[in-house]
C-alpha cells in the first residue's frame, strides 16, 4: 500500500532574509516527518537584492530534492493551519513541501532560445523536457515575463502534451526595476540555481492527480456574436443571434445604452471581451470565454481592438468585471468543481493571482485564498501575485490577466 502524500507550508513575514528562512525551515521540521521531494518556494520582491543569497541559505538548513520557485509582488502562504494570508505590501516568504511517494518529478529551465520550432515534431518537444507523453505529466511553469517567450512554450506544451494540465504564473515586483527572479534546484544541481530568464518548469508524473481553476472575475453582459469580419486583433463586423449584421461599435452602443447606471459607470473603464475557445459547443455558459482586454474602437469604422488574435467565425460576448463579479465567478467556479469532483481528497493547493486582484479588487484582506479553503478544508496553500497567470480555458492553455488559477492535488486510491 502506498504511503499518503505529506504537503505542508510555511510562511515568514519576517523583514530579514535569514531569520525569515530560519522561521520558514523550523515550521517545516516540526510538523514534517519524512525527507521532502519536492519544495515549492515564493519570495517577495522586497527581497530582491538578496535573491542570489536565498537557495545557499535554505538548502544549508534545509535540503530538498526538487525545488521550483520565483519572487512576487505578493506572496500567499499559510499563518497557521488554518488561516492563508496573502501578504500583499511586505516582505514575506513561503515555501511548500511535498513528500511524493510514487511521484516522478522532472525540472527544466528553458531559455526562448532552446524552444523548438513551431513546425517541429512533438518528439522534440519530448525531448527538451525530457518526460515522454505516455508517462502523463501535469505542469507547473514559472516563467520571467520578459524573456520566457511563454506563450509560445505553452502552445508546445499543448500540442506535445495534450489534455496534460499547465497551471503556474509569470514572476513580478512590486516596484519597477527590481529584478523578478527563477529559483531551482534538482539532484544533479544540489547547491541550486537563481536565474533572471527563460521559465522553469515542473513535469510531475506518477500518482498525483493535478486539477485546475481558472477564475477569470468577469460575468457576461448582453447577447453572444459572432465574428463575420475580423483582422488580426481587429474586429470589423459581428453578427447577433437572430441573424443582425452591425459593426462590433454600434452593438456595444446598444449594449450599454440597455445597461443599468451602475454598470454603465462601470463599463468606462472594467469592459472586457470574451472569446468563446469551444468551436463545436453549442450552448455557452460561464467559463467558456478567455476574456482578453478592449484594447480600443474606432470611431470612423465602428472597428474594436482586442488583445488577441480574431478571425472569422468565432464567438464573442462582452464582460464586465468588479469585486462583485470576481468574487462571485469565483464561487461558481468551486461550486462547479465540487459538483463534479468525486470523493477524493485533496492534499494542497497553489494559487496563482494577478497583481490587479487582492485587497484593491475585493477592498478586504486573502479574499481569494479564504474562499479556496472554504471549500478544501484543512488544505494548505501557497502562491504568489502575478505579471500574467498561466491556466486552461477550453482545453488549451493561456497567459490570462486579471485572474486566479489554482491548482488542486489530490492523491489517487
Amino acid at each position: 500500500m502506498s504511503q499518503k502524500i505529506q504537503w505542508i507550508n510555511a510562511l515568514s513575514v519576517q523583514s530579514s532574509l535569514e531569520k525569515a528562512v530560519d522561521e520558514v525551515v523550523e515550521k517545516l521540521q516540526e510538523r514534517l516527518t519524512g525527507n521532502p521531494d519536492l519544495g515549492i518556494l515564493f519570495i517577495s520582491s522586497a527581497f530582491a537584492s538578496d535573491y542570489a543569497r536565498l537557495l545557499p541559505l535554505l538548502l544549508d538548513k534545509f535540503p530538498i530534492g526538487y525545488l521550483i520557485g520565483c519572487g512576487g509582488g505578493g506572496i500567499v502562504g499559510m499563518e497557521d493551519e488554518e488561516q492563508p494570508a496573502e501578504v500583499e505590501s511586505s516582505p514575506a516568504l513561503s515555501l511548500t513541501v511535498a513528500c511524493l511517494p510514487d511521484v516522478d518529478l522532472n525540472l527544466f529551465h528553458i531559455l526562448p532560445d532552446d524552444l523548438p520550432d513551431s513546425d517541429s515534431p512533438p518528439q522534440e518537444w519530448w525531448n527538451m523536457v525530457g518526460v515522454p507523453p505516455e508517462e502523463k505529466p501535469n505542469f507547473i511553469l514559472l516563467s520571467d515575463p520578459f524573456s520566457g517567450a511563454t506563450n509560445e512554450l505553452i502552445e508546445g506544451l499543448d500540442y506535445a502534451y495534450p489534455g496534460a494540465i499547465k497551471v503556474g504564473g509569470l514572476a513580478s515586483s512590486s516596484t519597477m526595476g527590481v529584478a523578478s527572479g527563477l529559483f531551482y534546484r534538482t539532484p544533479d544541481e544540489p547547491e541550486g540555481c537563481f536565474a533572471t530568464q527563460g521559465t522553469i518548469g515542473l513535469a510531475m508524473s506518477g500518482k498525483i492527480v493535478v486539477e485546475s481553476i481558472v477564475a477569470q472575475g468577469c460575468r457576461s453582459i448582453g447577447k453572444i456574436y459572432q465574428v463575420t469580419k475580423g483582422e488580426r486583433n481587429i474586429i470589423l463586423e459581428l453578427t447577433d443571434n437572430q441573424g443582425n449584421t452591425d459593426s462590433p461599435l454600434n452593438f456595444l452602443r446598444e449594449l450599454v445604452n440597455d445597461l443599468d447606471t451602475e454598470d454603465q459607470e462601470l463599463a468606462q473603464h472594467s469592459l472586457f471581451i470574451g472569446i468563446a475557445r469551444d468551436e463545436f459547443k453549442l450552448e455557452l455558459n460561464h467559463g467558456d470565454f478567455l476574456i482578453r482586454n478592449l484594447m480600443g474602437v474606432d470611431p470612423k469604422h465602428g472597428a474594436i481592438a482586442v488583445g488577441d488574435r480574431i478571425r472569422a467565425g468565432q464567438r464573442i460576448r462582452f464582460h464586465l468585471r468588479d469585486g462583485n463579479a470576481s468574487a462571485e465567478d469565483l464561487e461558481t467556479l468551486l461550486d462547479n468543481y465540487c459538483d463534479l469532483k468525486d470523493e477524493l481528497p485533496a492534499v494542497g493547493a497553489l494559487m496563482f493571482s494577478c497583481m490587479g486582484r487582492g485587497e484593491g479588487l475585493y477592498g478586504e484582506p486573502n479574499f481569494d485564498s479564504e474562499l479556496l479553503l472554504d471549500y478544501f478544508v484543512d488544505i494548505p496553500v501557497s502562491g504568489f501575485f502575478c505579471n500574467g497567470e498561466i491556466g486552461p480555458v477550453g482545453g488549451s492553455t493561456f497567459v490570462h490577466g486579471y485572474t486566479s488559477v489554482f491548482a488542486i492535488f489530490s492523491q489517487p486510491e
